[in-house]
């Protein structure tokens, strides 16, 4: 897979990008799916990567910065600048396995929170890249985790909607200062 969107891993004092946070109305609204690949969707790619590094993400949906598009930019190897960031465009999960696994995510729209949830451990997804040719990978392990996070925000829902713990869930929120009232439990 080549990446035609090449970013430099580095925190920039002002990401091109604003994101939003849990509350805000855009990260409810199913995105919708990209009709028409080009410049403009590779340009909107890009400012999503610097703006993810910018907040040490490892995952970032387009709709966590305010862009009603399905559109997901995943790097675990923050650490290898020689290993390119993915771009998933309409990425869709066609195969789950049947084993599941319990681990703390937390998310850029839900800052300092970090709460445990159950998601499939290995998956395969569908995806166009970013020079709109269909794509196919396998995932386990973090990768998995992060494109299953990544496409809830395309479906408009947020990890703690998903998490079991609601006692633990709702102190964390309040203590962060998030109104519960935000959760919708999936």
């Amino acid at each position: 897979m080549t990446a035609q969107v090449l970013v430099e891993k580095k925190k920039l004092a002002n990401p091109p990008l604003q994101l939003h946070y849990l509350g805000d109305r855009v990260l409810r609204q199913p995105a919708k799916r990209v009709t028409k690949i080009d410049d403009e969707i590779r340009r909107l790619a890009r400012q999503m990567l610097q703006t993810m590094y910018s907040e040490d993400g490892i995952g970032l949906a387009a709709p966590q910065v305010g862009v009603n598009k399905q559109i997901i930019v995943v790097d675990c190897e923050l650490d290898k600048p020689e290993v390119p960031a993915l771009v998933l465009i309409n990425p869709v999960v066609t195969k789950t396995s049947q084993k599941t696994c319990v681990i703390q995510e937390g998310c850029l729209s839900v800052p300092q929170v970090f709460l445990d949830v159950t998601r499939p451990e290995e998956i395969e997804v569908s995806f166009k890249d970013e020079q709109g040719r269909p794509q196919k990978i396998k995932a386990d392990g973090l990768l998995a985790r992060v494109i299953q996070h990544e496409i809830d925000h395309l479906n408009g829902v947020m990890f703690v909607d998903r998490v079991e713990n609601t006692l633990s869930r709702n102190q964390e929120l309040t203590k962060h200062g998030f109104a519960v009232s935000a959760v919708k439990p999936v």
